[in-house]
């Protein structure tokens, strides 16, 4: 789940991402370019039409809806101390990133469905991953913990 993305590339390359791992992109609004955007269709090649993309018009209606209600979430800040490696993810759970360049806000880290704050490892004095890069990180790692279903 992207909260309020701004970059159109970065959602364009987590489309492609989710049409190959089976996953779902859900958009929370405001989004920071239309859908129809060029630069969001050519990171997201022909990929657009093989993937999972829903959007939400806030944080809250996304996470009360009917397919995520029960889900467990994770939020991903550098505030985190807690890697994503020592998470076990599950069929479900709602993996969540903030807007480019800002992360997710405290509102958001504070909601009371976040189940777990959770940061990717880099090295010290580095801010942050690019989003489309560190949704495909985590995503992956949920994905082979289940046993990548569905791969060939």
């Amino acid at each position: 789940m992207f909260l309020e993305p701004r970059i159109p590339p970065n959602t364009g390359n987590a489309i492609r991402m989710v049409s190959g791992t089976g996953a779902t992109l859900h958009l929370v609004e405001p989004l920071g370019f239309d859908l129809s955007d060029a630069k969001l269709k050519r990171a997201g090649l022909d990929y657009h039409d093989l993937a999972s993309v829903k959007v939400h018009p806030s944080l809250g209606a996304a996470l009360a809806s009917a397919e995520l209600s029960g889900s467990r979430v994770f939020a991903f800040t550098a505030k985190a101390t807690t890697w994503h490696t020592a998470m076990e993810f599950q069929p479900g759970d709602v993996l969540l990133f903030g807007p480019e360049p800002t992360g997710l806000p405290d509102e958001a880290l504070e909601h009371p469905r976040v189940t777990d704050l959770v940061r990717i490892p880099m090295l010290p004095g580095r801010r942050s991953l690019n989003l489309s890069n560190a949704a495909a990180v985590v995503t992956y790692e949920a994905w082979r913990q289940q046993g990548f279903p569905g791969a060939s």
